[in-house]
């Protein structure tokens, strides 16, 4: 018997958990909508990230700047947690606002099937934790946001993770010692279940960080290269290392590409396209499989009456296509 939606929640809400838990390392790629998380599903990683800011960026074409809502968010999270099977972590910025508005965006995100949002703890209108010009609000009024947002989630679903993020790291006035004192008031008086320490930029600070939090710690690297292998970053003692934005900034690199070489070259570069597609060591990226277009034809069979059905045999779609004995459509020739 198929698994309810219910269960399918609570199950990759465990598995998430399970992933804290556990003293190895897991490595969690991220970036925008339900497609980019499917690859990352078909690719083998066990979780991943919707980022605030591709989220501002793709859906709203806004900058990472609190400009997002959280309307915004928890539709688009709906879409990506109901397409996917492997737990997805939400970027909810600060929260929203005040202990109120965290009471309600952590019982709002909880309706949407993700496995657990992370909420930072800088001043608002927030920026892009990647860039400068940061602030963070008072450790004390961090800490009784984390305290709402876990009570908010006691109430409602008690498997849901809870992060903090701690900002501090590279803000006004931020220092190390401020990041250790705050990370373990967050776990502490905050309750969170782990610990997002932003900008890390050495491997002595990952190291000091994991001997110092009394809980699981995910790191993004702040400092210059070489950043740290998967090896070193389990040695130090990080638990999951995020890669919050890779899929959507590749394909936005690539996008940026082929349209400039379009313009520049006309057909010559999709041609160029399709071969540099074919010559993937992992094959070609079909959107229609990785959507499970197949599924459709499923469904009409099982549903309509032989009269209703639509002829898949004999009809065809572009030229591209046909040719290639109903084999994937080239760049530039797929559906509308």
């Amino acid at each position: 018997m198929a698994e309810t939606y219910g269960e399918a929640v609570r199950r990759k809400r465990l598995k998430f958990r399970e992933i804290l838990a556990r003293p190895t390392l897991t490595v969690m790629p991220g970036g925008f909508g339900p497609v980019y998380a499917r690859v990352a599903e078909a690719a083998g990683f066990e979780c991943f990230f919707v980022a605030g800011s591709q989220v501002s960026g793709h859906l709203l074409g806004v900058p990472d700047s609190g400009i997002m809502g959280l309307r915004d968010i928890a539709d688009h999270a709906r879409h990506v947690a109901a397409h996917t099977e492997i737990p997805i972590l939400l970027d909810t910025d600060t929260g929203f606002g005040n202990v109120v508005n965290v009471h309600f965006t952590v019982q709002e995100v909880i309706r949407t099937g993700v496995a657990g949002l992370q909420i930072e703890d800088q001043e608002a209108p927030k920026k892009s934790g990647t860039l400068p010009g940061r602030r963070c609000i008072p450790m004390e009024d961090a800490v009784v946001k984390y305290r709402a947002a876990v009570a908010a989630r006691d109430e409602t679903d008690p498997d849901f993770v809870i992060c903090a993020r701690c900002d501090i790291l590279g803000a006004e006035g931020g220092t190390f010692d401020q990041a250790m004192e705050r990370s373990v008031a967050y776990v502490e008086d905050g309750g969170v279940d782990f610990v997002w320490l932003n900008s890390v930029e050495t491997r002595e600070q990952i190291a000091a960080a994991a001997e110092t939090i009394p809980a699981p710690l995910l790191i993004i690297w702040g400092g210059g290269d070489p950043m740290p292998s998967w090896e070193e970053y389990e040695k130090l003692g990080a638990r999951i290392v995020l890669y919050p934005t890779l899929a959507s900034s590749v394909g936005l690199q690539a996008a940026w590409h082929a349209l400039h070489d379009l313009k520049e070259r006309g057909t010559d570069a999709l041609a160029d396209i399709a071969a540099r597609a074919r010559s993937c060591p992992y094959g070609r990226a079909e959107l229609r499989r990785i959507v499970g277009f197949e599924r459709i034809q499923e469904i009409e069979d099982a549903f309509l009456p032989q009269s209703q059905r639509r002829n898949y045999k004999d009809t065809w779609g572009h030229v591209g296509m046909l040719a290639r004995k109903g084999g994937p459509p080239a760049p530039g020739e797929e559906e509308g």
